[in-house]
């Protein structure tokens, strides 16, 4: 317990947390508010299924480009270790790969993406209006594809480098060209659903672009060259691709959770799906709040790992953790007390908000459940072990199974009641593995995986 005193009180530490984490909050919260604006704007068009395409259109592209999110992750613990040993031609060659990746893997999925939209739309069951909104909502969307997997790899490489100041730049004119185009395209042109697919398509290639002509001025503090020939080599690409082949597998047993929940409210008509779409907003703005120190752990765990350096690096665990714990109880008196100011504020559609207040509850209790799988995915994303994450999350899925099937009986009450679950399960799972590792020393142990 003293130890755990002394380190809270390093006030080094504190500095170092907060100069990545503050960047990172600011921007990362600019990302739900996207969201918040888009449901506002189409909210406050006169039919609900208008909201419900906006809605089921983001999950079904959110399911697609979140899938990607290893190309952040992996990208940051890889560029955090090379930082850490001081490396600038390693940072080089996984900034490289990152970007090579994020191309042809935005090729593949907007050649999949038409087709599997539709076998998922014939799942749902939608009304004919909620189909056909959405699909041209996803479709637009896709143009957009390419740019927002280049921004995952240049945000988590630049994380890796402990530079929070580049990540803002990228997130936040991302997301203020988003919003800003949004309001102009729906109010202003009157597009409706099909202007805010344009808004974001055109925001996220603008933040690509700020992206790739920052790493210029980045790349001067580590001096290094490419090696060209080591890109045609397997070997070289192997580290990366193993740990983005299990963070990928990860991603897609989460998104899988978030789409069936999405299915699942489709089917129970459509202001259900748009109520819950207000809701999951609230989690969007924590868990991208809480995400920004989950960010600072990524680096800091993953520069002390390079440097070989145990104390800073339960240092930087107990600092996080602490600031994390706060945040989650402020997010949870905050739905509680204030919730339906917020789902006020993001529809005047009296049926979605009747509904939506009838389950703010949920969204009250989300904060101070999930909280521990947040900093937990930060301390292995920043370690590489993305074996362990893999089997975490797959383990938490199996075991959520049988709740999930007990509870379909109980409406949307058993879907947020499985969700929690859920969330509740992620921490668990893997703040097991976490324990192993640090009972026998396996943070420091051997080859990162």
């Amino acid at each position: 317990m003293s130890n755990l005193i002394a380190d809270w009180r390093d006030r080094p530490t504190h500095r170092r947390v907060w100069a990545l984490a503050a960047p990172m909050i600011l921007s990362n919260i600019s990302v739900p508010l996207v969201a918040l604006v888009d449901s506002t704007v189409i909210g406050h068009l006169p039919h609900a299924h208008q909201l419900g395409a906006v809605a089921v259109g983001a999950s079904l592209y959110t399911f697609l480009a979140w899938a990607m999110g290893f190309l952040r992750m992996g990208t940051t613990g890889f560029a955090a270790q090379a930082a850490g040993r001081g490396d600038g031609a390693a940072l080089r060659q996984i900034l490289l790969q990152g970007l090579l990746l994020a191309m042809g893997l935005a090729i593949v999925l907007g050649t999949l993406g038409v087709p599997l939209s539709g076998v998922a739309l014939h799942f749902m069951q939608p009304s004919a209006e909620l189909d056909q909104l959405t699909r041209e909502f996803f479709h637009t969307r896709l143009f957009g594809l390419p740019a927002a997997l280049a921004s995952y790899a240049l945000v988590g490489w630049f994380l890796g480098t402990q530079n929070a100041r580049a990540p803002l730049a990228i997130l936040l004119s991302t997301n203020l060209v988003n919003i800003a185009l949004n309001l102009w395209f729906v109010l202003g042109l009157e597009w409706g659903v099909v202007g805010a697919a344009r808004a974001s398509v055109i925001a996220e290639w603008t933040g690509a672009l700020i992206g790739l002509l920052m790493t210029r001025n980045a790349l001067r503090a580590y001096p290094g060259h490419i090696a060209w020939a080591a890109l045609a080599l397997w070997q070289s690409w192997r580290p990366l691709l193993a740990v983005n082949r299990d963070i990928f597998i990860r991603s897609l047993a989460l998104q899988s959770v978030f789409f069936l929940i999405t299915v699942q409210g489709a089917r129970l008509g459509d202001a259900t799906v748009a109520a819950n779409a207000l809701l999951l907003n609230g989690l969007l703005l924590t868990a991208h709040a809480m995400d920004g120190l989950a960010h600072a752990v990524e680096a800091l765990c993953g520069h002390a790992i390079g440097a070989r350096d145990r104390e800073a690096l339960r240092r930087s665990l107990v600092v996080a953790c602490g600031w994390s714990l706060l945040a989650s109880l402020g997010f949870a008196v905050l739905f509680l007390f204030a919730g339906h100011l917020f789902i006020e504020m993001q529809t005047n559609i009296q049926s979605v908000r009747d509904t939506a207040f009838i389950y703010l509850p949920y969204l009250a209790a989300l904060p101070l459940i999930a909280v521990g799988s947040y900093l937990l995915d930060g301390l292995f994303i920043g370690a590489t072990r993305a074996r362990e994450m893999r089997n975490g999350m797959l383990l938490t899925v199996v075991l959520l199974l049988p709740f999930a099937w007990a509870l379909q009986g109980f409406g949307n009450h058993g879907l947020w009641i499985t969700f929690l679950l859920f969330m509740l399960l992620r921490s668990l799972t893997l703040g097991t593995f976490a324990w192993y590792l640090h009972k026998n020393d396996g943070w420091f142990a051997g080859k990162a995986h």
